[in-house]
């Protein structure tokens, strides 16, 4: 069955969270001033480590970082923040 999970991310380049294997993310979105990410998952499977970046506009990004699936784009203020998947 599937579910949707939201997870913190941090305001940095590079982490990883353990989540669902195969776990899908849908959206990124400011929710109570924390950078929010929600992802389509079956809980009952196994999990697996993901890596996900966060890119402010006007920062370099990798070449093999640019490689990653793109999430989505978040305003935060005067800030705007860039999530891949990586």
């Amino acid at each position: 069955m599937q579910t949707i999970f939201k997870y913190t991310l941090e305001i940095t380049d590079r982490q990883v969270m353990s989540m669902p294997a195969g776990a899908k993310p849908l959206t990124v979105q400011m929710q109570n001033g924390k950078l929010q990410l929600w992802v389509l998952c079956d809980p009952g499977r196994s999990k697996n480590i993901r890596t996900f970046a966060v890119y402010g506009t006007g920062n370099p990004i990798s070449d093999s970082d640019y490689a990653g699936e793109y999430i989505a784009s978040v305003q935060d203020g005067s800030f705007i923040w860039h999530v891949f998947a990586l």
